[in-house]
């Protein structure tokens, strides 16, 4: 379970609420890639829900019964998306960049410093510091994971209905076997990425393949 340290660290040097970041949907075919910020009072940390883990640590149902919790605990959170669009036009650094900017701006409450989880900073901020491992060390990145998580889960699984044959509500835009079969079979739609390489391999199993986008359903 997260310890706190890193939080409790900046509170020592005049951070007096802190913020943390995590992204959800880099590595994704489709849908957007989104941002979770998550900011606490480093004095309050005990008020954080009991069980709250990286996400990539808990099952579905795990994450979906901390929201409230954390929606309570949490001085304020907020999770900012990037369209497949933009990913494709920005490049994915550029993408987390502007699904952060749109996160911080919905916030209630200005934190003082960011943690983000990695090796680098895609925030851009200057108040931010890039840790690795944060999502397992850090109480706010590791709410933030959560938070990020469930919301694109349930924008991906959402889609579902209006995309079917591609599984996103199993996948959540993720690439699998099936996932793989029913682009093959039905062809890309305005919700993949077009400038990811798998559009490249399919082109070649499927000639004319890449480039061409089903008609929106949004």
């Amino acid at each position: 379970m997260p310890d706190g340290a890193l939080e409790r660290e900046l509170a020592r040097v005049g951070c007096r609420l802190v913020a943390g970041v995590d992204e959800v949907g880099r590595g994704a075919w489709a849908g957007p890639v989104s941002v979770g910020v998550a900011v606490v009072d480093p004095e309050r940390l005990d008020a954080m829900p009991s069980g709250l883990r990286d996400s990539k640590l808990l099952g579905p149902s795990a994450r979906a019964s901390l929201v409230p919790a954390l929606a309570e605990a949490c001085c304020a959170y907020a999770v900012g998306h990037a369209s497949p669009g933009e990913c494709d036009e920005l490049g994915m650094t550029a993408a987390q960049r502007l699904a952060t900017t749109r996160a911080l701006a919905l916030l209630a409450e200005r934190p003082d410093a960011l943690i983000v989880d990695g090796r680098f900073d895609f925030t851009g901020d200057p108040r931010a510091v890039a840790v690795v491992g944060a999502d397992r060390t850090s109480v706010a990145v590791a709410a933030a994971s959560v938070l990020a998580k469930v919301t694109r889960d349930e924008m991906l699984v959402g889609l579902a209905d209006r995309y079917p044959g591609y599984g996103l509500e199993r996948n959540k835009g993720y690439p699998t076997p099936g996932h793989r079969r029913a682009v093959g079979l039905l062809g890309l739609t305005d919700i993949h990425r077009m400038s990811w390489s798998f559009t490249r391999r399919l082109d070649d199993q499927v000639p004319g393949l890449r480039g061409t986008r089903r008609r929106s359903r949004l």
